[in-house]
C-alpha cells in the first residue's frame, strides 16, 4: 500500500513526466525526477518552479515553495533506490521502454512498483523485460496531467495481486479518477476514440463535407468541445497519427483502425498542427480559417455517422471485457471530454437506430470497418439498454 511517505520516481522530465511529478508532489510526496539529459532536467526544474509560483499568484495554491522542496532532480538512475513507485514517461518505443525497465530493476528495492505511462504499448511486453514482472503495471495519465482527472490503470498479464487496487487508491488520493482497462492496444480512450478522427477524415476524403463543416457539425450539433480536425491539430500529428498507426498494427491490421494517407502526408511534411504552424489548418499569422457550410441536414448526417461509429467501438470494448460499462463511460467523458458517455448515447438513440446506421454504411461500402458489434446487435434485438 502506498502512503504520503512513499517516494515517487519519474523517468523522463518532459511535459508528461514533469506534469505527473507536479501531481505527486502537490499530493505531498517526495519526488525524484530522472533524465539522462541534464539540459532537459534544468528546463524541467525551471518550468516546475514557474508553474507552481504562477499557481500561487493566482490563488490556486498557497505552498509553492514547500511543494518545490519535495522535488529532486537526478541524472543518475541510482537516485531511485529508495522509491516505492516509479512511473516511466518517455518516448513511445517498446524496445527503449523495455531497456529502461530492465535497468530500473537493478537499482530499485524488491518491493518497488514499476509503472509505464504508455498510451498504446503493451504493458505485458514491458513487464516481460523484468525479472519480477509481477511488479509492473500501466498508469496512463492524460495531457496535461495536473488538469486531466482521468487515469487508466492497466494490469499486465503478469501483474501481481493488489497492485491495481493499490494504484487506484493512490490515484484517488492524488485527486484523480482511475479506471481499470485490460492490456489491449489503446486501452480504453485511445481505442474507443479512433473513429472520432478516422471517420471524420473519411467523410472529408470522400468529399461529403470539408474540414470546417465537419468540425462545426461535431461542436455545434454534436456538443463536442473540439471538432476532430481542430483536435488532431491540437494534439499534433506526430502523436495522433502514430497512436492510430500503433493501434492498427497491434490489432493485426483490423480495418476498423486503419490510418489515413491524408494525415500521414501531414506528418511527412512536418505539418504537425498548431505546434508547427500548419496541420489540417493553417495557423500562420494572417491566415484565414475556412468557413463551414452550416447545412443542418448535412451536419446531422455527419454527427450520426461519427457518433454511431464511436458508440460501436465503446460497445465492442464492453463486449470484449476491456473495461466495465461505468469505467468506459467515465473514461470517455473525463479522458476526452465527450458530451456524454457513449453507452448512454446508445441508449438515448436506441441500439436499433445505431445498428441501422452502421449497417447502412456497411451496405454502401462493403468495408469491414463498418461491422456492427455483436453486443450492439443483441441489444437491438432484445430492446434492452446498456445503462440500467
Amino acid at each position: 500500500m502506498f502512503d504520503k511517505n512513499t517516494i515517487i520516481g519519474i523517468v523522463g522530465s518532459g511535459a508528461m513526466g514533469s506534469g505527473i511529478a507536479q501531481v505527486a508532489a502537490t499530493a505531498g510526496h517526495r519526488v525524484v525526477i530522472y533524465d539522462n539529459n541534464t539540459m532537459a532536467l534544468d528546463k524541467a526544474k525551471a518550468n516546475l518552479a514557474n508553474t507552481l509560483n504562477k499557481l500561487q499568484e493566482k490563488g490556486k495554491m498557497t505552498n509553492a515553495a514547500e511543494v518545490l522542496q519535495r522535488f529532486s532532480f537526478a541524472s543518475d538512475i541510482q537516485a531511485f533506490s529508495h522509491c516505492g513507485l516509479i512511473i516511466e514517461a518517455i518516448v513511445e518505443n517498446l524496445d527503449v521502454k523495455k531497456a529502461v525497465f530492465a535497468s530500473l530493476e537493478k537499482t530499485v528495492s524488491a518491493t518497488c512498483v514499476l509503472a509505464s505511462n504508455t498510451s498504446s504499448l503493451s504493458i505485458t511486453s514491458i513487464a516481460a523485460a523484468c525479472s519480477k514482472p509481477e511488479r509492473v503495471v500501466g498508469i496512463h495519465f492524460f495531457n496535461p496531467p495536473p488538469l486531466m482527472a482521468l487515469v487508466e490503470v492497466i494490469p499486465a498479464v503478469q501483474t501481481g495481486n493488489n497492485i491495481v487496487e493499490n494504484c487506484k487508491a493512490l490515484m484517488q488520493q492524488w485527486g484523480k479518477l482511475p479506471v481499470v482497462a485490460k492490456d489491449t492496444p489503446g486501452f480504453i480512450v485511445n481505442r474507443v476514440a479512433r473513429p472520432f478522427y478516422s471517420e471524420a477524415i473519411r467523410i472529408c476524403e470522400e468529399g461529403i463535407a470539408d474540414m470546417a463543416t465537419i468540425d462545426w457539425a461535431m461542436t455545434e450539433l454534436g456538443g463536442f468541445k473540439m471538432g476532430p480536425f481542430t483536435l488532431m491539430d491540437y494534439i499534433g500529428h506526430d502523436v495522433n497519427y502514430v497512436v492510430t498507426e500503433t493501434v492498427f498494427q497491434s490489432f493485426f491490421y483490423d480495418p476498423r483502425y486503419k490510418p489515413s494517407f491524408s494525415q500521414k502526408r501531414l506528418l511527412e511534411a512536418g505539418w504537425l498542427g498548431r505546434k508547427s504552424g500548419r496541420g489540417f489548418y493553417n495557423y500562420t499569422e494572417g491566415a484565414a480559417m475556412p468557413a463551414p457550410n452550416k447545412d443542418i441536414a448535412l451536419g446531422n448526417k455527419i454527427v450520426e455517422r461519427i457518433v454511431c461509429m464511436l458508440i460501436n467501438e465503446a460497445v465492442e470494448a464492453l463486449y470484449l471485457n476491456i473495461a466495465s460499462a461505468a469505467d468506459i463511460e467515465l473514461a470517455m467523458t473525463k479522458g476526452v471530454n465527450y458530451p456524454k458517455g457513449l453507452l448512454q448515447w446508445a441508449d438515448d438513440w436506441t441500439a436499433d437506430k445505431c445498428v441501422a446506421l452502421i449497417d447502412s454504411l456497411y451496405h454502401e461500402y462493403h468495408d469491414d470497418r463498418y461491422r456492427v458489434s455483436a453486443l450492439l446487435r443483441k441489444k437491438a434485438l432484445d430492446r434492452t439498454k446498456f445503462i440500467q
